[in-house]
């Protein structure tokens, strides 16, 4: 892979900060005002765990997209969220891991179907060892702007049939809910590392294709563990995938499982 995942290029000292973060005082504009901007910067390249300076009202890309979530919020309102350090917008890096902290430090996280129904709420795919995770700008109706992959880069999608762990609402903006409920579907079947970890038929097929088409797996032995996940991250960047080692619908159809 050209470049390592954010979760492991970060230094033991940065990981380990886990303070929350230090807020500017929010501008005027709000929720509506992350997606506006989110939207000026359609089609612009996507590289995995690019930095993108939040001081530089001008940048367009490349996009990491933690960093282009970070860098829409902050030219919108100010503040520094998922990111270390946490006051400094010239050093600041984003990372999804930091969203998690900063999130659940500052109690600002709520379910899935309800960020889906507010503009400029944030959705989170974890990150796990050895691989990344994703994150996306709610336009408040069941859609996204996101920072997606390399092969599409910067562009808007849907919520639904996605894997989500968490919505945030970042404490400071100015939030509106629509009036109408918007319900995510989440997938089934998708196959990633779990605790314990997942084992069967479909997860040795998978390590077989990932053999015969050169990656690495380890032993085709039915188990998802960390180095088939490493084998399919591999795969889903050689493919211009989002590139969070689980197979979901867009890996098992680059598969052609």
């Amino acid at each position: 892979m050209p470049s390592a995942p954010k979760s492991r290029r970060k230094s033991p000292a940065r990981r380990s900060d886990r303070s929350a973060p230090t807020l500017r005082a929010p501008a005027a504009a709000g929720g509506d005002a992350i997606v506006a901007i989110a939207v000026q910067h359609l089609r612009e390249p996507y590289i995995l765990g690019a930095r993108a300076p939040l001081a530089n009202p001008s940048w367009h890309g490349p996009w990491d997209c933690a960093e282009f979530a970070a860098w829409c919020l902050y030219r919108a309102t100010g503040i520094l969220f998922g990111t270390r350090p946490a006051d400094d917008p010239m050093l600041a890096d984003a990372y999804t891991g930091y969203w998690d902290e900063d999130a659940r430090a500052r109690g600002a996280v709520v379910e899935v179907d309800e960020a889906a129904r507010v503009a400029g709420a944030f959705l989170l795919r974890l990150p796990a060892r050895r691989v990344t995770g994703h994150i996306v700008i709610s336009d408040g109706a069941g859609g996204t702007v996101e920072a997606h992959s390399q092969a599409d880069g910067v562009v808007r999608l849907g919520l639904d049939d996605r894997r989500w762990d968490l919505g945030i609402l970042v404490p400071g903006v100015r939030y509106f809910r629509q009036a109408t409920p918007v319900e995510v579907t989440q997938p089934r079947g998708v196959l990633r590392l779990t605790t314990p970890l997942l084992r069967g038929d479909e997860v040795r097929a998978i390590q077989k294709l990932l053999t015969k088409l050169g990656y690495h797996p380890g032993a085709v032995d039915g188990v998802y563990g960390p180095q088939t996940a490493s084998a399919v991250v591999q795969f889903q960047h050689d493919q211009g995938l989002v590139p969070d080692g689980e197979v979901g619908g867009r890996t098992r159809k680059a598969l052609a499982l």
